[in-house]
């Protein structure tokens, strides 16, 4: 848990994800196209990439991934992500944590 607390404080977006899931890299690419440069950790890459998925889940994240976090806090999978994304408030939140300038 300790880990996955020190990986988020050290960027305005990061995403855990794993490089074969579909929905990981629509995540990915939704970040991309705002211009929003993630953090990205490919859990089946990383050494002790379980770990942190299991850390993951005990922070409720179900499924484990994709996993974003936003200035440090757990916004959440696909569902919270998209819901934010629809509602115009995914944008303003990124700005407000330096990821997005426009």
């Amino acid at each position: 848990m300790e880990r996955v607390t020190k990986m988020v404080s050290e960027r305005p977006v990061v995403i855990f994800s794993k490089s074969s899931c579909c929905i990981c890299h629509s995540i990915k690419t939704l970040f991309n196209d705002f211009g929003v440069n993630p953090a990205v950790y490919e859990l089946d890459e990383i050494p002790r990439g379980k770990d942190i998925e299991q850390a993951l889940a005990r922070l409720g994240c179900s499924p484990s991934v994709p996993a974003v976090f936003i200035g440090g806090e757990l916004v959440g999978g696909t569902n919270e992500v998209m819901s934010l994304h629809l509602s115009r408030s995914l944008k303003p939140m990124l700005k407000r944590v330096g990821a997005l300038w426009v």
